[in-house]
């Protein structure tokens, strides 16, 4: 096992911008979006071995040569004031009985991480995921935000279309951030960095369907974008997001009319987000449904 630098070059007080797999892929295709639109240069990788199982095997001239595992790789961009560091892993080590990241395996990974934004003399450490929200699918997704250190939180409060998390849904001081984006940024205040994690909405009703949402994650992008001072095309994932709500719209319409008309009322009032609209019952029965739903519907049922 081993932390492989490319190269290594001179950067001007780093931040880092670090994204996995999770709910909706919102932090992955985040993170990696601003990675393509800034053109950032490969700067090194984290050996999978250790981590992973193979995932793929590799066939050229219609032989074998090898096995793929998930890849997990550092990036770099020379920016005007600050320039940025970036990390994108295609997997979490997860253990058997879960698909996100925890241990041992989890926590080192983590620490290798940080290892190259020590290295590099990083100043903040940013993660992003999802934040399962009583929202709705048509509306635009807020950004839920939590820091490592209380110091933070006035910033937090300037980002746009951004609320902390425990102000979110009535939610008190109480929380939790699943999976190696949580898990980051608190390894990394016990390494004395300041950490952000920033979180796209996902509705409840779709936080379980094997599909991305790229909504959210556009949503995370003009934050970032705006925190970072980045030119990015604000449609830049126009094609990716009218992609989904297409599948999103079919499947819609196959849930039972009751619970349509219980979740449309998300729509109309801007309290709809400190009360369930839907009952335990309408959730216990998306739960039993939902997966069966989108695999008609990812066939144009």
């Amino acid at each position: 096992m081993a932390l492989i630098l490319h190269r290594e070059p001179v950067l001007n007080s780093p931040d880092m911008l670090i994204g996995w797999p999770g709910i909706g892929n919102i932090g992955l295709i985040t993170v990696d979006t601003i990675r393509q639109a800034i053109e950032a240069e490969e700067l090194g990788e984290i050996e999978p071995e250790e981590f992973f199982f193979p995932n793929k095997v590799v066939i050229r001239g219609s032989v074998l040569t090898n096995m793929g595992f998930p890849t997990s790789k550092f990036y770099f961009k020379r920016l005007a004031n600050r320039d940025l560091l970036l990390f994108i892993g295609e997997e979490q080590p997860a253990t058997s009985e879960s698909m996100y990241a925890e241990g041992p395996r989890a926590y080192e990974m983590a620490n290798m991480v940080l290892d190259v934004a020590q290295k590099f003399g990083c100043g903040r450490i940013y993660t992003s995921g999802a934040a399962v929200s009583i929202t709705h699918h048509n509306l635009k997704p807020g950004v839920w935000a939590v820091a490592n250190q209380k110091s933070l939180l006035p910033e937090l409060k300037r980002y746009p279309n951004t609320i902390l998390m425990s102000q979110a849904e009535g939610r008190g001081n109480r929380g939790g951030i699943t999976g190696l984006n949580g898990l980051l940024i608190g390894a990394a205040k016990t390494r004395k960095f300041p950490g952000i994690c920033l979180m796209g909405e996902i509705p409840d009703y779709l936080s379980r369907v094997p599909f991305p949402y790229p909504k959210a994650s556009l949503s995370v992008v003009e934050v970032l974008s705006s925190i970072f001072n980045l030119d990015i095309d604000p449609h830049i994932l126009d094609t990716m997001i009218t992609q989904m709500e297409t599948v999103i719209a079919n499947v819609y319409q196959q849930f039972p009319q009751d619970i349509r008309e219980r979740l449309e009322q998300r729509k109309q009032t801007s309290t709809s987000k400190q009360q369930p609209i839907i009952t335990e019952e309408d959730r216990q029965w998306l739960k039993e449904h939902i997966d069966d739903f989108f695999k008609k519907g990812d066939k144009g049922a």
